[in-house]
Order: C-alpha cells, then sequence, then structure tokens
C-alpha cells in the first residue's frame, strides 16, 4: 500500500492483530494461554502451587511462638514484627517469651493475646511433650496418655487432649513442631529453587545466545569448556566445598550457581543456531544493528518458547538437589527449616513414621505440581496446536 493512498484516506494499513483483554494478549499468546488452560490437570496444578506458595510467604503469621497481637494496660502490641523486653512485662529477659506461663499469665490479667494458628515456629521446642521425642501427633494419642501428661503439667482440670498443646503431625527428635518446620521448609525449599533457576537461566540463556548467535570458534571454545565443566563430578565438588566453606543460604546458592547455569546452554544455544541466518536477521544487520540488539530483540524471542518449557524442570532439579544434600548433610546450617533434614530425621528414627511420611508428601506433592506446571506449559508453547 503506497504512502500517497494512506495520506488521501483512500486505503488503511492492515490490522496487527488486535490485543483483547486485560492482560493485552496477542491472537497467538491468547491461543497459548487456551491451551494452558486446557491441560486441566496442570492448570489446576498451577492454581494449588501459587495457593500453596502464597501461603507459605506468610508463614509468620501461620506458626510462631509469638502473639500476632497484644494488648497489654491499654497499649497495643504487635510481636511478630517487633521484639520487646521482657521487663515491659514485668520480667527481666531482653526478649519475651510468649510461651512462658507466667508472661502469659500477666498478659491475661491485664489484657489478651491472639495467637496464629499454630503457636510454634519452625526452632520452637515444645518442652511439655506428652511422650518423649519424637513424639507422636496429638490426635493419635490416647486419652490415658493425654491426662496422663496434662496431670503432669497442673493441667488435670482441663480434662484430656484438649488440656495440652497440640502438634497437628508430632514433634521431631528435638521436640520442634513439624507442620511449622514444614510450612518454613516449604517456603524456604521454594525460594531457593526460585532464585537458583531464576539466575541460573538468566547466564545459561546469555551463554547458549552467544554460543548460537556468533558460532564459529566461539561456539567450538565454549562447548569444550562446557563439555569439561560438565564432566566435573558436581556431587563430590559440592560435598567438598560445603565441609571447608561453612554453608548459608546465600554460600550454597552460589556453590550450586557455579554447575547449574548449563542446564539451557544447550537449548538456547541450538534455537540461536537455528534462527541467526534467517531472513529477518540478515535484514537486521544490513540495517546496521548491533549484535546485541539482534540478539535480545530478534533472536532470543524464538528461543523463548523451549525456555519456558524447560523451566519448570529445572526449578524441579533445584529442589531435588537442595533437599539431597540437607538429607546428607551438606546443605544448609543445621536447624535449618529444611525438608530433607526432615527426611533424615524420618531415616534415624524408624519408630517415627510420621517424620519420614510427611516429608516425603510435600516434596512429592510440590515436585508433581511443578512436572505437571511444566506439561501444561509445554503444550501451550507447542506449535503444532498454537498455529492450527
Amino acid at each position: 500500500m503506497s504512502a500517497p493512498l494512506l495520506r488521501e484516506g483512500l486505503a488503511s494499513p492492515a490490522p496487527a492483530g488486535p490485543r483483547q483483554g486485560w492482560l493485552k494478549l496477542t491472537p497467538m499468546n491468547r491461543r497459548r494461554l487456551e491451551n494452558f488452560k486446557g491441560h486441566r490437570r496442570g492448570y489446576w496444578s498451577f492454581w494449588i502451587f501459587i495457593l500453596l506458595f502464597g501461603l507459605s510467604l506468610f508463614a509468620e503469621f501461620i506458626a510462631n511462638d509469638r502473639p500476632l497481637l497484644v494488648v497489654y494496660k491499654g497499649e497495643v502490641l504487635f510481636p511478630v514484627f517487633h521484639d520487646y523486653p521482657e521487663e515491659k512485662f514485668g520480667g527481666f529477659l531482653a526478649r519475651t517469651d510468649y510461651r512462658d506461663a507466667v508472661i502469659a499469665r500477666e498478659i491475661d490479667e491485664h489484657g489478651f493475646m491472639i495467637w496464629p494458628p499454630i503457636r510454634y515456629s519452625y526452632m520452637t521446642i515444645n518442652r511439655q511433650l506428652p511422650t518423649p521425642a519424637p513424639s507422636p501427633p496429638t490426635w493419635m494419642l490416647s486419652d490415658e496418655q493425654c491426662a496422663s501428661a496434662a496431670k503432669r503439667f497442673g493441667k488435670a482440670n482441663g480434662g484430656g487432649c484438649e488440656a495440652i498443646e497440640w502438634n497437628w503431625l508430632g514433634t521431631d527428635d528435638q521436640g520442634r513442631d513439624v507442620l511449622a518446620r514444614l510450612i518454613y521448609g516449604f517456603r524456604l525449599s521454594l525460594l531457593f529453587g526460585l532464585t537458583l533457576a531464576g539466575v541460573s537461566s538468566i547466564i545459561g540463556i546469555a551463554a547458549g545466545a552467544v554460543q548460537g548467535y556468533f558460532g564459529g570458534w566461539t561456539d567450538l571454545v565454549f562447548q569444550r569448556f562446557i563439555e569439561i565443566w560438565s564432566s566435573l563430578p558436581h556431587l563430590y565438588l559440592l560435598i567438598i566445598i560445603s565441609s571447608i566453606i561453612t554453608p548459608s543460604f546465600f554460600v550454597l546458592l552460589g556453590i550450586l550457581l557455579l554447575f547449574s547455569w548449563v542446564n539451557l546452554v544447550h537449548v538456547v544455544r541450538a534455537e540461536c543456531l537455528r534462527t541467526r541466518n534467517f531472513e529477518y536477521v540478515n535484514a537486521a544487520r544490513a540495517l546496521g544493528l548491533s549484535n546485541a540488539k539482534i540478539i535480545l530483540k530478534h533472536v532470543l524471542p524464538n528461543a523463548t518458547v523451549a525456555t519456558l518449557t524447560f523451566l519448570p524442570f529445572v526449578l524441579n532439579g533445584s529442589i531435588t538437589t537442595l533437599t539431597a544434600l540437607d538429607f546428607l548433610g551438606f546443605g544448609l546450617p543445621p536447624g535449618s527449616p529444611s525438608l530433607g533434614e526432615l527426611l533424615l530425621q524420618g531415616k534415624s528414627n524408624l519408630q517415627a513414621p510420621w517424620l519420614g511420611l510427611t516429608g516425603f508428601i510435600i516434596i512429592a506433592l510440590m515436585l508433581s505440581l511443578l512436572v505437571f506446571i511444566g506439561e501444561a506449559v509445554r503444550d501451550a508453547f507447542d506449535p503444532r496446536k498454537t498455529l492450527h
């Protein structure tokens, strides 16, 4: 269509695919979204995963050994956000233990407390267990065990199991509430996996794009380096480094990042090798665009499909690696709310099956949801379903 005709209003340019809906999606992306919704198992797994992860982000408001709200002598306090000295309630410690019977009685006489649903944090030790640690879930105890525990702790007037503090999934071998540790451990595993998968994907995509776009000696040297780097015994190196450096969240993240970035390199490299000689890429070169702009605007978008399809499985592998290291004792510091450490306790305490079973069920649920989401994303970006 010539420019004079357009200026005179005799013709109009063809519409470029209107964006619809509040997301302003293009027609192709709308088809991809419909394909994703059509995969019912993956679609509902996505929402279950979002719900569980969203709840875990507010773990301090669900499981905590501090009240959410304290009203004491007319003063409104928020212990979940701020550490108050015990002298405020007539004590002498620098940090208030709200589970202490004396402090609780003092607050009840001059106000009230609002507790979270679970009155334990991941490090809280229940010192009034009805049975020796690891103690079974409270609902599994007999009436005689509950009555004996209530009498032992001076709560005989309260009756049976209602008079003692509940541990819905029991405690570990140190008397810490399993359910609270599961909630915090679920959040920690996902945050670690998301961070590791995100950073390693950025590095892997950049390395794969450089290899695939430039080719030649650049590709050859990178490929030989990656082959040598990938052949190193990762687990042994991780164990050696973890035994030298005291592991923490960020130290362990950096160690795993040394090897996990390789996962996406081959996928992105193959896509960039395929698209680097397409006509629109050659046209961009002829127009004088820099290599960086061509890679970012014209080459990498074609690798997005393969990358997004692979990401849920990269996240899956990151979580599995952290769990395995914690299980072997080379992961996060002792005391951290780790799912792998819970599995290790289950192996060490076979007489307490609730430890291993709860850890296994949560890990299996988490990984299964990610696999189902990955299947749905793969179907959503399948060109056979998107372009027809």
